[in-house]
């Protein structure tokens, strides 16, 4: 081989060399990026999860509340009608 062809060939694997290790920082940033979006992810589940427990906490308590109000509505109704009566 020649001294061109040796100096060719060496830069072509200095090359390549330098492209793969651009390649495996890209790589590995990717990864960062993949593992923190996972973590977040898992986080908005969490929220998500707890927010729907709390909206079904806060219908309950709606509807315990409606039903208080229509049964002291029902007994205003009673004592009203029955200050008619007599």
């Amino acid at each position: 081989m020649s001294t061109d062809q040796t100096n060719a060939a060496g830069g072509d694997a200095q090359k390549t060399a330098h492209e793969l290790e651009r390649i495996a920082q890209h790589l590995a940033t990717l990864n960062d990026r993949v593992a923190a979006l996972e973590e977040e992810n898992r986080l908005l589940h969490q929220r998500q999860d707890a927010l729907v427990a709390e909206r079904a906490a806060l219908v309950q308590r709606n509807e315990e509340a409606r039903s208080r109000v229509e049964a002291m509505i029902e007994r205003l109704k009673a004592l009203e009608l029955a200050g008619l009566g007599s």
